[in-house]
């Protein structure tokens, strides 16, 4: 009884989430409460168990650092600068903006880095009266895809990484690497060619920001100063996070309690406090708490059973369904708890007599991450960069994003599944095998 009702909460409250009817932050709540109220878990399970405090922290802690820093005028000041260098050309703007966060999300994580990136790219888009929606979209996508090149760039990827010790920093770059920029590339070209007709340059609107000195934005006070010097030791401690074994969380939490603390005089805290996007953060836990039922009456265990019951302990058919289906789920749900669930079920195929499981680490993370990009809740970052642009007026429908976001994911899919075949699978295949796919 309580595995079916988990599951119909869940159902009902994402037909909910996607019909955009009705505040997704209090929808994915009330489902949270209905599955407590249900007795399928207590509420000390799910503030102990389910919510993810870690992110909630990390999250919160870079909106109060964006916040402050954005009062200082320091982003708009970057906005001004990044689209003189290319003389406001919206298509060449696009591709900076790509590169810029892919890169930041493989460095950083991504929810970091669209933190950062989001509110240039809404100022930009203003001053040259730019449509937001390819700009938005494209940073998801890249955050997604970038994020995927490495060990710290997504939280699937650390996870796993925490669970095997051999797969460094390096061997994450190594592998998946190589994919992740052809991944890029196709999707750039896509937004590119789809958006061409509506990225469209305003002559008179460049010459006015052309004649724009970006340095009158900035507002002269120890607050600029404060928070570069802030967010720079935030984002190093990111960089240094594999030699420091400090977690990003205490990184995150500390910049911001440091950087309230220094501009304390100059801006109010509770001034920061009201402009967080509290909705945001509210709906992760509502989302954490959604899945949790899931998690509860073992819907996922199952789930991941099932896989290795199909399959029967071959390998290279095991990678290529972990990779459509972790892939799939992640577009539904958070990729969180199936990594979680599945990271333990991937170390016991040695048992199956797998002497190399690395193919199952490479699909999992190829799919968890990429498959992020399918909804507005697939991934963290698609949500954080929903909240924003609603925060400043500008709406990202789901079924709008839904439009661009499948094909995307059934394209990484395919093009994953060949990686990982010419790659790593071909020398597992038996023959029999080979000769259909020949």
């Amino acid at each position: 009884m309580a595995f079916t009702l988990a599951i119909v909460i869940f159902i009902i409250c994402y037909l909910f989430i996607i019909s955009e009817k009705i505040n997704q932050a209090l929808i994915a709540l009330f489902g949270g409460v209905l599955l407590i109220l249900t007795k399928i878990y207590t509420w000390k399970d799910a503030f102990i168990q389910y919510i993810d405090w870690n992110t909630i922290a990390l999250l919160f802690s870079m909106m109060v650092l964006v916040s402050i820093t954005k009062k200082t005028g320091l982003f708009t000041y970057i906005a001004i600068i990044f689209a003189q260098k290319v003389k406001g050309a919206p298509v060449p703007l696009l591709i900076g903006t790509a590169l810029l966060t892919a890169i930041g999300s493989a460095l950083l994580d991504n929810v970091t880095t669209v933190l950062l990136f989001v509110p240039i790219i809404l100022t930009l888009t203003k001053i040259l009266q730019l449509p937001t929606f390819p700009y938005l979209l494209t940073i998801i996508f890249s955050s997604n895809i970038g994020g995927t090149a490495t060990l710290i760039g997504d939280p699937p990827n650390i996870m796993i990484g925490q669970a095997v010790e051999h797969l460094t920093f390096l061997s994450f770059i190594n592998n998946l690497g190589p994919l992740v920029i052809l991944l890029f590339a196709f999707m750039l070209a896509f937004v590119v060619w789809r958006f061409r007709n509506e990225l469209v340059m305003q002559s008179n609107l460049v010459e006015d920001l052309l004649k724009i000195n970006a340095k009158e934005y900035i507002h002269q006070s120890p607050m600029v100063y404060q928070s570069v010097a802030v967010l720079g030791l935030t984002i190093s401690g990111f960089l240094l996070h594999p030699f420091l074994h400090i977690d990003l969380t205490t990184v995150a939490v500390f910049g911001a309690l440091l950087l309230l603390m220094l501009t304390e005089r100059e801006l109010d805290t509770e001034k920061v406090f009201q402009e967080i996007e509290w909705i945001t953060l509210f709906f992760f836990i509502g989302l954490f708490m959604l899945v949790g039922g899931l998690e509860e009456v073992g819907a996922i265990d199952e789930l991941a059973r099932y896989i290795v019951w199909i399959t029967e302990g071959d390998l290279p058919l095991t990678a290529i369904l972990l990779l459509w289906i972790s892939g799939l789920i992640s577009q539904i749900i958070n990729n969180i708890p199936f990594v979680a669930a599945m990271i333990p079920v991937i170390e016991e195929f040695r048992a199956y007599g797998m002497a190399n499981v690395d193919p199952l680490w490479w699909a999992l993370a190829l799919g968890a991450c990429l498959g992020g990009n399918g909804t507005l809740i697939g991934a963290s970052a698609n949500v954080v960069v929903a909240g924003l642009a609603e925060g400043e007026g500008e709406n990202i429908s789901f079924f709008r994003f839904l439009k661009y976001g499948v094909p995307l994911v059934i394209f990484s899919m395919l093009l994953s599944m060949i990686y990982l075949y010419f790659r790593y699978l071909r020398p597992f295949l038996n023959p029999l095998f080979i000769s259909i796919i020949n």
